[in-house]
């Protein structure tokens, strides 16, 4: 549905200025932008390289695993209906602490693979209640470190790129708080009408 809204609004915008006369406009935006956006890419690749390195120097030096046995319990209680040695608990732990240090690219893969194994427990096409609070603590995904924006911060010369972690940090924490609230309410709401 995105990929339709965004080729909707390129082909106005495109549509427009060929009416407008502004198509050598449009062509001249789009040219002189492609070299900025290839160097964002590649510094954003560098920065990404460097955290998923750390990521992987954690894992082997056990802090992973050490932060997975923290929130294991906090998680347990979020997906009530997983069994305790369940592979989706795992991918669902690693896709938590990526978030957490804002390697959101490094997340997608897990929680895919949470996503996988979520099916399978299900054993249906339909979104079970643990898909769907995946998915809102995903997208609400609490960041203590916000790699990508500090990352964007330092290209474009920010004096203080870290400035931001605090705010951050509360306002993830926030949108996780209220995605599990919001998950919680339509969940209880559904079975309360299943109910009558």
């Amino acid at each position: 549905m995105v990929n339709l809204i965004w080729a909707f609004l390129a082909v106005t915008g495109i549509i427009y200025a060929a009416f407008n006369g502004t198509m050598e406009d449009v062509n001249k935006a789009i040219f002189s932008t492609l070299d900025e956006a290839i160097m964002i890419t590649l510094s954003l690749a560098g920065v990404l390289i460097f955290w998923l390195g750390l990521m992987k120097i954690a894992e082997e030096a056990g802090l992973l695993a050490g932060l997975a046995k923290i929130f294991r319990p906090f998680v347990k209680r979020i997906f009530p209906d997983i069994p305790e040695d369940h592979p989706a608990l795992g991918y669902i732990l690693s896709n938590m602490t990526a978030n957490m240090f804002g390697l959101g690219n490094a997340a997608t893969p897990m929680g895919l693979k949470a996503m996988k194994e979520l099916k399978k427990l299900s054993g249906s096409d339909k979104a079970s209640r643990s898909m769907i609070t995946l998915l809102a603590i995903n997208t609400s995904s609490l960041t203590l470190v916000p790699t990508t924006v500090i990352a964007i911060r330092m290209k474009y010369g920010s004096e203080d790129p870290t400035s931001i972690v605090g705010a951050t940090i509360l306002a993830t924490i926030i949108s996780t708080i209220a995605a599990l609230l919001i998950d919680r309410y339509f969940h209880y709401k559904r079975e309360r009408a299943m109910r009558l």
